[in-house]
């Protein structure tokens, strides 16, 4: 599923978090959000995830605007195509690892006994095989994102999309998370993640610098984007030559010593 947001800006409490952003994502390519602290990448994750609607522009998915869409719609947008991978992991700790993983296919007051099958097999893809009936609060916070990866993984989800999904991870997990995402754009998932890690943001096949069009983070300040007045051109004070270059001055003659 191709995700196209266009000129999308958005204000929480009467201060600009975003500002006039264009991306697009594309299916079978790994996508990063990148950029200082404060500059919009959860935000633009989120806008183009549906959990906020813009203020302005308009977020296509498959050239639908969404921005139109009722509750209904963007919940089924949701379970069907996409998935979610958040720094807190996003999990209901009191529950079983199964439970969590199977979240999206379980219907109000659901079970995940018909979905051991599916469920053990995510869980053998990020090393938790065998632990589906363990208890969240009961992990580490290198396995709790590895349930994450796993509920992705049984969604099947046309769309990923990972807010810091390395943060706080040894290296070990990093790299299992890096190798995630790009055996899902290799499926053909679209795969946004908005990061700071340079490792993660080097594997990825496309970078978006977020922020660069808000007047507050520009990184063009105005008096350089352009050539100064007096650089480049004639300033009409100094002219091409200085009037006592390049002649002969009537009082030195030649220049030559009496």
């Amino acid at each position: 599923m191709e995700l196209h947001a266009k000129n999308v800006s958005l204000a929480v409490g009467g201060r600009t978090v975003l500002h006039h952003e264009t991306v697009r994502a594309l299916p079978g390519r790994t996508l990063a959000l990148v950029g200082p602290s404060g500059c919009g990448k959860t935000t633009l994750l989120g806008i183009l995830g549906l959990l906020h609607k813009p203020d302005t522009g308009t977020v296509l998915a498959d050239g639908t605007d969404t921005c139109r869409w009722k509750d209904d719609l963007r919940r089924r947008f949701w379970q069907k195509h996409a998935a979610f991978v958040f720094q807190d992991y996003g999990l209901v700790d009191d529950e079983s690892v199964a439970y969590n993983v199977a979240l999206s296919g379980l219907s109000l007051f659901g079970s995940a006994r018909k979905h051991v099958a599916a469920v053990e097999k995510a869980l053998e893809r990020v090393a938790l095989g065998g632990r589906a009936l363990e208890r969240c609060s009961s992990l580490s916070g290198g396995e709790k994102q590895r349930v994450s990866l796993a509920r992705a993984i049984f969604q099947r989800a046309d769309v990923i999309l990972a807010d810091e999904p390395t943060a706080s991870l040894d290296q070990g997990n990093r790299e299992l998370v890096a190798g995630f995402l790009k055996a899902e754009a290799a499926r053909g998932a679209t795969v946004v993640v908005a990061t700071h890690d340079e490792d993660l943001i080097t594997l990825c096949d496309e970078v978006h610098h977020v922020g660069t069009t808000r007047p507050d983070l520009g990184t063009t300040p105005p008096h350089l984007g352009a050539t100064p007045p007096d650089v480049g051109t004639t300033r009409p004070d100094l002219g091409a030559t200085p009037p006592d270059l390049g002649v002969t001055r009537p009082d030195l003659g030649t220049g030559k010593l009496a």
